[in-house]
């Protein structure tokens, strides 16, 4: 089996609802999201899924976090924004695009260098 990952950034911001703490206020992170994919199977240039390829399916799915508010998109409007519900919609709408042959291993988010959460089904 072969086993690929990609990493993207974004940054956006966020406040945690019925949150007692700092991150009940709106603050914002550079969010590192890695993508790792898994697959039997080489096309005929013996490539899984190109980079590239994967990198833009990602960045359908989380493009429109970059640069803005987590609580003002669905579905984290009425949706906690906490990084473990971020992880999870991010591997569902992620998985929901991929190549028949691709399938989506894990997501995981750092909010930052020394935070992360991990999503596998």
């Amino acid at each position: 089996m072969y086993r690929l990952s990609i990493e993207s950034i974004i940054s956006a911001a966020h406040q945690l609802r019925d949150y007692d703490g700092p991150c009940a206020r709106t603050h914002g992170h550079n969010w590192k999201i890695k993508v790792e994919v898994v697959t039997n199977n080489l096309n005929k240039v013996g490539i899984a899924i190109d980079f590239s390829d994967l990198q833009k399916i990602t960045w359908q799915v989380i493009g429109e976090f970059d640069h803005n508010n987590f609580n003002e998109i669905a579905p984290f409007d009425k949706l906690n924004p906490t990084a473990e519900n971020i992880a999870k919609y991010f591997y569902d709408e992620i998985a929901k695009i991929l190549p028949e042959d691709i399938t989506l291993a894990l997501i995981e988010i750092w909010e930052t260098d020394k935070y992360r959460v991990a999503y596998e089904k």
